[in-house]
């Protein structure tokens, strides 16, 4: 075809039925766009999948539990209704239990957090083989929590424990570490021998905070306490709010170290010291001592509402000492 035939066609005007239908405008990035958008659902859609399948519907699951009397073997349940939360608001054994699980977070989160802080102001210092001392003070963290609490139960044994072995040598008298009142501390201790995991984000804080802040102060003569208080904790508060919150959902359920250091009675039987007979170890009770998982199912909802309050507290109370370090033009 030549170049005249060419112009002749291009400049033939359109019929009436050309002329009727419309392309739509084609965006240039919404193929890219809708890509992109395919891309993300597909690398997330086992998370999604597996959040779905493994934790909204155990959740729901457990919410529809804690309105009947299903023991988890018979048949015979009944509907009851709010039946289980109303007997828990009159539980005393409940409340006490709570209370213990809160004073033992109150207790082990800000210890864990003022014991993460100070070794990875330590291990942050340029000192030699600091990345040996790192590894090493990390190690305890990634021990499983059944190993930690049997080396602890082991440690504190009345009769056969390295403690009492020590306390002995010295002319002491054995303690009964894992009864009242010590069994308490020793949870506690069990807490803080695993700060490494606390150690390893306050380290990434500490070293995200700009060296020239830190220059500035040491030639305007500040001294290294009030450098630390004046410049580093403010830039860590993101740091130190993040722990706060899950140090605190984590301490309210801890059970682990609790169930593995039971205390031997003269019947042969087993027990938990009252003073570590916490919230979700009376969970635990519920479900599998005793078989009552719709009421052991309202305890579950009680505590994951009383996790969110707590979390919205303390959110709202520091929201005016947590600063974030972000860069001005990055708000406009």
């Amino acid at each position: 075809m030549s170049v005249d035939q060419i112009s002749s066609v291009a400049d033939r005007p359109r019929s009436s039925a050309d002329a009727g239908r419309t392309r739509p405008a084609r965006r240039p990035g919404a193929s890219m766009t809708a890509r992109r958008h395919r891309a993300f659902y597909v690398f997330t859609s086992p998370w999604i999948i597996g959040f779905l399948l493994l934790t909204i519907a155990p959740m729901g699951y457990a919410l529809w539990l804690s309105f009947t009397t299903f023991d988890g073997i018979s048949p015979n349940w009944h509907y009851v209704g709010l039946g289980n939360y109303r007997e828990l608001m009159n539980d005393s054994v409940t409340w006490d239990a709570l209370g213990r699980a809160g004073l033992f977070a109150v207790i082990s989160v800000p210890l864990s957090i003022i014991a993460g802080l100070g070794l990875a102001v330590l291990v942050n210092r340029p000192i030699r083989a600091r990345g040996v001392f790192r590894t090493l003070l990390y190690l305890p963290a990634v021990v499983p929590p059944v190993g930690a609490g049997i080396a602890f139960k082991n440690v504190f044994d009345q009769n056969s424990g390295a403690a009492n072995g020590a306390l002995t040598f010295f002319g002491f008298d054995a303690v009964g570490w894992l009864a009242d009142p010590y069994a308490r501390y020793v949870l506690v201790m069990t807490v803080l021998w695993a700060a490494g995991n606390i150690m390893i984000i306050s380290l990434a804080g500490l070293q995200d905070v700009p060296r020239e802040l830190h220059e500035a102060a040491r030639i305007d003569g500040a001294s290294a306490w009030r450098t630390f208080r004046s410049i580093t904790v403010p830039l860590l508060s993101p740091v130190l709010l993040f722990q706060t919150v899950t140090g605190m959902i984590a301490s309210v359920q801890t059970i682990m170290p609790m169930l593995l250091a039971p205390l031997s009675t003269p019947a042969g039987l087993t027990t938990v010291p009252q003073s570590n007979y916490t919230y979700m170890i009376h969970v635990f009770s519920q479900y599998f001592a005793l078989g009552r998982y719709g009421y052991a199912s309202a305890l579950l909802w009680v505590l994951f509402v009383l996790i969110l309050i707590a979390t919205g507290l303390i959110f709202k109370f520091t929201s005016g000492v947590v600063f974030y370090n972000v860069d001005p033009e990055a708000k406009k």
